[in-house]
């Protein structure tokens, strides 16, 4: 009975601190005047602020291409560079401005090709 308890406790921490953490980036990501992940309309020319949670390469109907997931708090998009295997400076945990047309592939929100401006 006690593993259980110590289990839910570990968990409840775990889920908080990973609450606070969206929280912060929305606070952070929130104040650069730019639309949030989860607010950008689709469809539309957008600029939004994250930081790189994962980098994955997966070929796209035979060409290379690298995937980031940008998260800002709000929610998530994947960002797609097609023809690329990397990109100098596109690591998770680095902080990036993207600018594009979010489109949704499979329920997933999705940008191809975006300009993009490392943060420091």
């Amino acid at each position: 009975m006690g593993e259980k308890s110590r289990l839910r406790r570990n968990l409840s921490k775990w889920a908080n601190s990973t609450d606070q953490h969206a929280r912060d980036l929305r606070k952070t990501y929130g104040e650069s005047g730019l639309a949030t992940i989860a607010e950008a309309p689709d469809r539309e020319r957008v600029r939004v602020r994250g930081t790189i949670r994962t980098v994955t390469l997966r070929p796209r109907g035979g060409v290379p291409a690298l995937e980031a997931e940008l998260y800002d708090g709000s929610g998530v998009i994947t960002v797609v560079w097609l023809g690329r295997r990397q990109i100098a400076g596109i690591t998770p945990g680095r902080a990036m401005e993207i600018q594009g047309r979010i489109g949704a592939h499979e329920g997933v929100r999705i940008m191809y090709n975006p300009r993009y401006e490392l943060m420091p």
